[in-house]
């Protein structure tokens, strides 16, 4: 039959974003993905267990990192030889190394080329993945939600009379900015922001990256309220110390006022349902006051160890944590390790803000015989908090020391005994009780004496 008959009857057809015609009869089983977002996406959509490969820049989630190595940098045999019946790629990749795709074409391999190149093609990305791994329901529902998502933010935000302006740096090497049409940009209007750099051209037609320059910054040095800088493998901006080290940098509000911030790739620039993360990231830069309320928390219950997390990362307001080197997972780590926790995972609601709380030292977690457990649901003791508000906070001791009836229980003695000198406990009868249930409320304000 002829190209187009065939197209005619078969079950999923569409034409990539290289201009192939895609005509297959049935979802595919076995996938290589040589791009994160691509990876990324298949686990949202519940096709993580279809993925036989990936390349090494796809560490999210965790798991991911642990499939089979490919690269089209590296030799074709070797993706060849694996017998995949999908290779996914991006545009980017064709055009890097042409004859790598054109090797796994002429050994018969299906070959999907898949990129949005703005904000408003993501459902299309979605749904062309979702048709070649059967999960178009899922796919569906991981919209819905994702949108939902965005728009509870900008719904927080909407109201607030006094926007702020912000500046989006792309690059470290000759200060550049985004765009107007980027992801960056739009994550700034989603947020409830003034992008002060809308008018910025792109450096080639095409390019998501935009001329900016240092003049032109200091120009805008009283109006930017928050300073953001983008990291990561593709296009790293400064981090804090080498932006407020440059010259005419302090007369810049945002650098004046503390309000410097970094922000991975992974979560403003690549096309994934994580994308509504780093809106949330922008909004709680601009309006902590509002994005890290603590309203919600402020009640007499029980609080569980997920409370506890989202509290400490709201009244810190901790940047969410997101390894930046693709080489994570490749290296040992003293403590927690991103992502491995027994019983919280990726799609936990909370994952962000417990990975946060963890990795930031302040609250504990066990290393089990079956690996890494941080009990989510479990109640917070008086000494578990105490450990958190004095790792927190900067507390002397004093030349008089209450007299602790039940000292002698509790874990660490100088901790609690600093602690209850301090005012930060109150005792009951005497007593620390370090093996007692907080409340929201207590946890609250305890953290008030860590401002």
């Amino acid at each position: 039959a002829a190209q187009g008959d065939y197209a005619a009857v078969s079950a999923i057809s569409f034409t990539d974003d290289d201009g192939r015609k895609i005509n297959i009869e049935a979802p595919c089983e076995r996938i290589i993905s040589l791009y994160s977002a691509h990876t990324e996406n298949l686990y949202a959509l519940g096709a993580g267990d279809k993925l036989i490969g990936a390349h090494s820049t796809s560490t999210y989630p965790a798991e991911a990192a642990f499939l089979d190595i490919y690269d089209y940098n590296g030799d074709p045999e070797k993706v060849i030889a694996a017998e995949p019946d999908l290779v996914l790629i991006r545009p980017f990749i064709t055009r890097r190394s042409p004859d790598f795709i054109s090797a796994l074409e002429k050994a018969g391999i299906l070959v999907v080329s898949l990129y949005p190149e703005s904000f408003d093609e993501f459902d299309d990305y979605i749904n062309k993945l979702a048709m070649l791994t059967g999960t178009e329901q899922k796919a569906r529902q991981e919209l819905a939600a994702f949108y939902g998502n965005i728009e509870t933010i900008t719904a927080q935000t909407r109201s607030i009379k006094d926007k702020k302006s912000i500046f989006f740096e792309s690059t470290e090497a000759n200060l550049r900015t985004v765009t107007p049409d980027s992801m960056p940009a739009i994550a700034i209007e989603l947020a409830g922001g003034i992008n002060v750099a809308a008018d910025a051209v792109p450096v080639e037609e095409g390019s998501s990256i935009a001329s900016f320059g240092d003049e032109r910054i200091l120009s805008l040095a009283e109006k930017i309220d928050v300073y953001v800088s983008q990291r990561g493998a593709m296009n790293a901006g400064g981090d804090e110390r080498s932006i407020v080290s440059r010259p005419g940098f302090s007369t810049i509000k945002a650098i004046a006022e503390g309000k410097v911030f970094l922000i991975n790739e992974k979560i403003i620039s690549s096309p994934t349902f994580r994308y509504y993360k780093g809106v949330k990231e922008l909004a709680r830069y601009m309006y902590q006051e509002v994005m890290d309320s603590l309203d919600a928390y402020m009640k007499n219950d029980k609080a569980t160890r997920r409370d506890f997390a989202n509290i400490v990362v709201r009244s810190m307001h901790l940047p969410i944590y997101i390894p930046y080197s693709s080489k994570y997972y490749q290296e040992e780590h003293k403590g927690h390790t991103y992502g491995m926790f027994k019983d919280v995972p990726w799609t936990d609601v909370d994952f962000d803000y417990i990975e946060t709380a963890v990795l930031s030292g302040y609250i504990p977690w066990e290393k089990g015989s079956e690996g890494e457990y941080f009990k989510p649901d479990e109640p917070v003791t008086r000494e578990e908090l105490a450990q958190a508000i004095f790792i927190m906070g900067e507390f002397s001791g004093k030349n008089s020391n209450y007299e602790i009836a039940d000292l002698s229980e509790c874990n660490n003695t100088r901790i609690v005994q600093t602690l209850v000198d301090n005012g930060v406990f109150v005792l009951k009868d005497g007593c620390f009780e370090p093996d007692k249930e907080v409340t929201m409320q207590e946890i609250v304000d305890a953290l008030l004496f860590v401002k």
